[in-house]
């Protein structure tokens, strides 16, 4: 039966990860999550991915899961998370990984292959690409800014229902998953998500309206990396429009688009992990 393992690096940020297969096999794949996610949202994915011979690594990025929150909101950016990766690569000496990046996790790989594109072999964008909308920006601002907290538990599920409902989900087992590795219990009895409020302060601080982010410029690096474009149908933050101009300037992307889903599908559905493992194993 394949599990998982859960590793600590000093990058020199503390960081938990999570090992999944063979630390021999063949190939890597990292699966970086979402700006307030952590790297259990990957479990499904992962489980399914070692299964073909993968070692699967899925981190906690720092603020987040069980990785310690940072002294200084200023720690939480892109860049430093970029550098937190390669340590943890460099660490492992694994020179090479098929990555897997959720909203964030995509943004980093990007930032990424515009410096070291050897790294990656293969790159899934999970409804993430070249111009991020507004609109989705200001819903993720409205959540990820508050220190939420809950009287209950079952307090804690409903909202997660509600904040959490474009990824998707329509598995029971998979919320359930999700509140057992989101929801942190306090010595008060009150439960809060397990994410740093401070990791906001990654974000351009909005003045007014929210604008759109446009990434164009970051695209150029993973033009020569074969790329599989996940979209939500119903996403507000990679529009339809934005994904089609990606695969016709992209000479290796191939899009993926999943009903019913928003901001960012879960990639714990069956058919998004085959479509994943086939597009990742594919000669």
């Amino acid at each position: 039966m394949v599990t998982s393992r859960e590793l600590s690096f000093s990058t020199p940020r503390t960081i938990t990860c999570y090992e999944w297969g063979a630390p021999d096999a063949a190939r890597t794949a990292l699966c970086v999550h979402g700006l307030t996610r952590n790297g259990r949202d990957f479990d499904f994915l992962a489980h399914s991915l070692a299964e073909q011979g993968y070692r699967v690594l899925c981190p906690d990025m720092p603020g987040r899961g069980k990785s310690p929150w940072l002294p200084s909101a200023d720690g939480y950016n892109n860049m430093t998370y970029a550098a937190d990766v390669l340590h943890i690569l460099d660490a492992l000496n694994i020179e090479k990984v098929d990555w897997v990046g959720t909203s964030m996790g995509g943004i980093i790989a990007m930032m990424l292959a515009a410096s070291a594109p050897q790294r990656i072999n293969k790159l899934v964008l999970n409804d993430v690409g070249a111009v991020i909308s507004g609109a989705g920006l200001a819903r993720i601002f409205g959540y990820a800014s508050n220190r939420l907290s809950f009287a209950t538990r079952a307090e804690g599920e409903a909202v997660m229902r509600i904040i959490f409902a474009p990824f998707g989900i329509t598995d029971e087992t998979h919320w359930q998953h999700m509140f057992e590795h989101s929801l942190v219990a306090h010595s008060d009895g009150a439960f809060t998500l397990a994410y740093d409020p401070a990791i906001i302060a990654s974000l351009p601080r909005p003045e007014g309206e929210v604008k759109d982010v446009d990434l164009w410029p970051f695209m150029a690096g993973i033009f020569a990396i074969p790329t599989l474009l996940i979209r939500g149908a119903q996403s507000d933050l990679l529009t339809h429009e934005t994904a089609l101009a990606m695969k016709a300037a992209h000479p290796r992307l191939a899009l993926h688009e999943v009903p019913n889903a928003g901001h960012a599908p879960s990639l714990m559905d069956a058919c998004d992990i085959r479509v994943i493992g086939e597009f990742l194993t594919e000669a």
